[in-house]
């Protein structure tokens, strides 16, 4: 019995070495496993990146950088720097009227220019097809390049094209039909306004007919809308069956009849109102749906939306001559006799404020002159264009800080 007692104990530590033996088993076995995945998955990523830095290294040799590729596409490309987006040297685009107006209403925030900059008067032509006192006018502007551009506005059926030594030529902008007293009108003028705006350099706006002439020379009329402190939109309240009588009672209360105003469609206007005809989005829409028919938009719009708007900006008068004093639908029409001297010179002497001042200069284009009058014109035209700004200046001008542009008074 005593032998027996005292195996019991060694018997009984073998038996938990042995149970303690079994339970570690498991864990050893997953550690061995662990280890052996271990070892395989590092020999594999060794090998991938071996595999990996030889194919990264083949392939530098045949694919150029990013930058290196974009230049190349590109190179054949004409490039279209700051120059190119600031004075649009093609007035020929494929942009919709929306995406015109949209584009042309941006504006600066910075109000320094980082290039030269020399502001130019912007001359927008509407007519049907051609220019058709278009010699006079290539008189008018010669010598004067860079300082003024020009925009035309033109039937789309016309598929003629101006020589290419006219200051007409390229400067037709993609134009819609336009007809006489039609709301269409309104549309070509913002379409005009729209890609005159795309030249940062257009600083005054003068909208012309095909029937117009300049009074004076380029030298005079620069340096008249360059000073001028206003804008030019003619504005004024006719209580009559054409005045008055023109205004829809749905157009309220955006615009009231006592707000309603009658004025010359030939309007000139500095680029901070030019921005705000093609942005405007509150009295465009009205005229659009309540000004149709016999309601002549084109005598109405502008001249309302200055009154209401731009009262303090804007000198209520036009700077275009035309003599509606035999009545009817349209105002007098000259023709190579009645167009003389003295006719000219009186068109160029009247009275008038211009920058709180009297001046003699009020007018600086005339209509409605009929092609057969270019002969007349033509006779007069290089000492008429060319000196009478000596003759004839407004009286502050002498006084006030001229241009910096320094224009010479002749060609």
């Amino acid at each position: 019995m005593k032998n027996s007692n005292n195996q019991n104990p060694l018997n009984s530590v073998s038996k938990h070495m042995n149970l303690q033996l079994v339970r570690f088993l498991p864990y050893l076995f997953i550690l061995a496993f662990g280890v052996t995945i271990g070892i395989t998955i590092c020999s594999y990523l060794k090998s991938s990146s071996q595999q990996f830095t030889q194919f990264i290294g083949a392939s530098s040799q045949n694919v150029s950088p990013p930058i290196e590729k974009l230049k190349e596409s590109n190179s054949n490309l004409s490039q279209v720097g700051l120059k190119e987006f600031i004075h649009p040297s093609n007035v020929v685009h494929d942009m919709s009227d929306e995406e015109l107006l949209w584009r042309a209403s941006m504006t600066p925030k910075i109000p320094e220019y980082p290039f030269d900059r020399v502001p130019k008067v912007a001359f927008m032509f509407l007519i049907r097809d051609i220019v058709p006192l278009a010699p006079f006018w290539e008189i008018f502007f010669t010598g004067h390049e860079g300082y003024y551009s020009i925009y035309v506005h033109s039937n789309p059926s016309y598929n003629g094209s101006d020589p290419k030594t006219s200051v007409f030529h390229g400067r037709r902008i993609p134009s819609k039909v336009v007809e006489w007293g039609k709301f269409n009108m309104i549309e070509a003028e913002r379409r005009l306004l729209g890609n005159a705006l795309l030249d940062f350099s257009n600083q005054r706006f003068v909208l012309i007919s095909e029937s117009c002439i300049p009074l004076f020379n380029f030298s005079t009329i620069y340096s008249y809308l360059m000073n001028s402190t206003q804008s030019y939109v003619m504005a004024y309240d006719e209580d009559s069956p054409v005045g008055r009588g023109r205004y829809n009672i749905h157009m309220s209360p955006t615009i009231t009849l006592q707000q309603w105003r009658k004025g010359s469609q030939w309007f000139e206007m500095d680029r901070e109102l030019a921005l705000e005809v093609v942005s405007d989005r509150i009295f465009y829409p009205v005229f659009h749906d309540y000004c149709g028919g016999s309601c002549y938009a084109d005598e109405h719009y502008l001249p309302t939306f200055f009154s209401i708007m731009f009262v303090e900006k804007n000198s209520n008068r036009s700077l275009t001559w035309v003599d509606w004093s035999k009545g009817g639908l349209h105002p007098a029409k000259y023709v190579r006799p009645e167009v003389t001297i003295e006719f000219l010179e009186n068109l160029r002497n009247q009275q008038c404020h211009y920058n709180g001042n009297d001046t003699n200069i009020c007018f600086l284009f005339a209509r409605k002159f009929l092609p057969t009058s270019l002969t007349r014109l033509m006779r007069y035209a290089t000492s008429y264009l060319e000196v009478h700004v000596k003759q004839i200046r407004p009286k502050e001008l002498s006084g006030q800080k001229q241009s910096k542009l320094h224009l010479n008074d002749s060609k």
